[in-house]
């Protein structure tokens, strides 16, 4: 770069403040070059007569995040997540963290956006027999059968579809270890389980399962052709299996037992009635049992108890007429037959066979108690008939209370006759004259 020389005409002053300019510009093309570091070099002449622009100096301290080269917006460094000791923008920690697969403690299963969908597992024969078995027994205690309907539909995802016949055939042979009114219930289940859960397939197939498992049913329920018959029949009525279903096996079993169970439905079918006989094919029980027919079979039972003795064979009975409510029916006709007989031997076997009922937990005390309550009220009656019914009475209660079959409250309770008064009681004895006799006035 070059400058014009002084001329001799200019004065010292003049000479001086153009050397103080070439100094200056000499230092700015050198801050250029500082600041560009490593960008083209290429520089421009600068005239002396061009006004140069002033570097104005920096309002900020050293540790303010504002920009230094005076450009910008005057906006901190990072949108202020920059500097030392931060750790990010303000709010930065609200935010959901990036997930780093280098991280150390990075876990695929965890961590990742994974969407987790529920498998059923299917259950094994065993299983499937295992739970239907736990849900018939709860199911004869309650008598819901849409419970045992729901309980089945949440597992049935779980059973595979050529397995369901595998509930009918464990109801049927649960059923089978039971009394008449719990195969009763497994009718009216089998029944309000079709089409909710079970198809008539599976109901088909199960009873085939049945029938030709019947000579290993039999070594454990000896009467299991007539009961699988009855089931077969009931089945049909319930239009759960199809008619044909009868003909259509008949001829192809060669068992014995299965050709048995096939003539016992058939039988039933054929019945003059027959549907309608199939409702009470497993006879009328418990509280659909008429009120007449129950005094007539416990006073039978009492019969044959005196006549055998036997009193495990009378609690077996007592269970299976299965009305609890009305045992003081019992109680009643064990008191008053004991009266009318009114010997020795009746009045201490009823009463053992009351005690034994008692201690068998087969008799509540309060049911004993109300059967004792209904012959002090009809012992006036029982009187007609036999004079002594009350010291009879009186014998039976006092051995009822020391047996503790009876609460304290029913003996206070027992009516006592009065006696008749002789003539001799309170009159020392003396009969009456006429002067005795005071006459009305009239």
């Amino acid at each position: 770069m070059e400058t014009e020389p002084a001329q001799a005409g200019d004065s010292p002053k003049a000479s001086a403040s153009a050397d103080d300019l070439q100094i200056d510009e000499s230092k700015s093309v050198q801050e250029q070059l500082a600041h560009g570091k490593g960008k083209s070099k290429r520089t421009r002449s600068v005239s002396i007569s061009e006004p140069q622009p002033t570097r104005v100096p920096s309002k900020f301290s050293k540790n303010s995040r504002r920009s230094r080269a005076g450009m910008g917006r005057g906006l901190p460094k990072k949108g202020g997540a920059g500097g030392k000791g931060v750790w990010g923008k303000p709010g930065a920690e609200l935010d959901a963290a990036e997930i780093d697969s280098g991280d150390p403690n990075y876990d695929s299963d965890s961590m990742d956006d994974v969407q987790l969908e529920q498998v059923a597992v299917e259950l094994t024969e065993d299983e499937i027999k295992k739970m239907t078995e736990g849900l018939v027994c709860e199911y004869f205690e309650h008598g819901d059968t849409g419970e045992v309907d729901g309980s089945l539909t949440d597992h049935w995802d779980s059973i595979n579809m050529h397995l369901r016949y595998l509930v009918v055939v464990t109801m049927i042979e649960v059923a089978m270890d039971h009394k008449s009114s719990h195969r009763e219930m497994t009718s009216i289940l089998l029944s309000d389980l079709y089409q909710e859960c079970l198809t008539q397939t599976d109901i088909t197939r199960g009873f085939e399962t049945l029938l030709a498992s019947l000579p290993d049913l039999v070594l454990d329920c000896p009467e299991a052709p007539v009961i699988l018959g009855n089931f077969l029949a009931r089945a049909i009525a319930d239009d759960c299996l199809p008619p044909k279903f009868l003909t259509s096996h008949k001829g192809k079993v060669e068992c014995r037992l299965a050709v048995q169970a096939l003539d016992r439905a058939e039988h039933l079918m054929n019945m003059k009635g027959g549907m309608m006989r199939l409702d009470t094919v497993w006879g009328v029980g418990g509280p659909r049992r008429p009120v007449r027919l129950l005094v007539k079979q416990m006073t039978m039972l009492l019969k044959e108890f005196l006549t055998s003795g036997d009193s495990e064979e009378a609690i077996r009975c007592v269970r299976e007429l299965e009305v609890p409510h009305f045992h003081h029916e019992l109680a009643y006709e064990a008191v008053t037959m004991a009266i009318e007989r009114s010997d020795d031997k009746s009045i201490s076997e009823l009463s053992r066979l009351l005690r034994v009922l008692s201690e068998a937990g087969v008799i509540s005390i309060n049911q004993m108690d109300e059967g004792f309550q209904r012959v002090f009220e009809n012992i006036a009656d029982i009187q007609l008939d036999v004079p002594n019914a009350y010291a009879l009475l009186e014998s039976l209660v006092m051995l009822a209370a020391q047996n503790e079959i009876i609460s304290p409250d029913t003996v206070r309770k027992m009516p006592l006759r009065g006696r008749k008064r002789f003539v001799s009681e309170g009159d020392g004895g003396r009969i009456k004259d006429r002067s005795d006799v005071v006459p009305l006035q009239l």
